[in-house]
């Protein structure tokens, strides 16, 4: 496959997601490359498993910087030096700046494991069970100012059962975003989607 778009992804929990990125990408089933892995977390897996799979992978600890926009500028370097088209947030547990953001419009992505808008910011899957719905699943979408606001993308509906905990839930949903998320990516890759009004209107092939 030519024209391969130029992926980085942030990631610093246990690397489920950026792995499959990774994979499916060598595969050919996403239309890029990883060619740059970001974290703040020495010992997060997902550094270990950027690693091992030969990707350049950097760590820039938030607290070297006195300020965000300080840190986020540091992030802009890397970005503009890789000349990446995308952005993939996957387990990056840290708000961007407005400044940033706004930079790479349209050009960043986040998976979530709820059904936004329902159940935004952390321990969705915690508050799931709490209060009762009998419905989740995950949701990747474009990141703007806000928190888990920004226009959504691709969705997938996962069911609660009775007997379910956090992690039987996490694990089914987390099964879930290893789909819908490279299925996003592909579908920026392959230049089908268009934003209108907030929301995301796909071409037709």
């Amino acid at each position: 496959m030519e024209n391969k778009i130029k992926l980085a992804i942030f990631a610093c929990g246990r690397g489920s997601n950026l792995e499959t990125i990774i994979n499916n990408c060598n595969n050919n089933v996403i239309n890029a490359t990883v060619d740059l892995v970001i974290s703040y977390k020495e010992d997060a897996k997902a550094v270990q498993i950027a690693r091992i799979k030969g990707i350049e992978t950097i760590v820039i600890k938030r607290e070297n910087f006195e300020s965000r926009e300080l840190f986020d500028t540091e992030l802009s370097k890397y970005i503009d030096l890789h000349q990446i088209d995308l952005i993939c947030l996957a387990g990056y547990f840290q708000l961007l700046t407005p400044m940033f953001v706004q930079k790479y419009k349209n050009r960043i992505m986040n998976i979530h494991p709820s059904l936004l808008p329902a159940f935004p910011g952390f321990k969705m899957i915690k508050n799931c069970l709490k209060y009762g719905v009998k419905f989740t699943g995950c949701t990747v979408h474009f990141v703007d100012d806000d928190a888990d606001s920004g226009p959504i993308i691709e969705q997938a509906v996962v069911p609660i059962y009775d007997f379910d905990t956090e992690e039987s839930l996490g694990a089914r949903i987390s099964q879930e975003e290893h789909i819908i998320y490279s299925r996003a990516i592909q579908l920026y890759a392959l230049n089908l989607l268009n934003i209108e009004e907030r929301k995301v209107i796909r071409k037709i092939l």
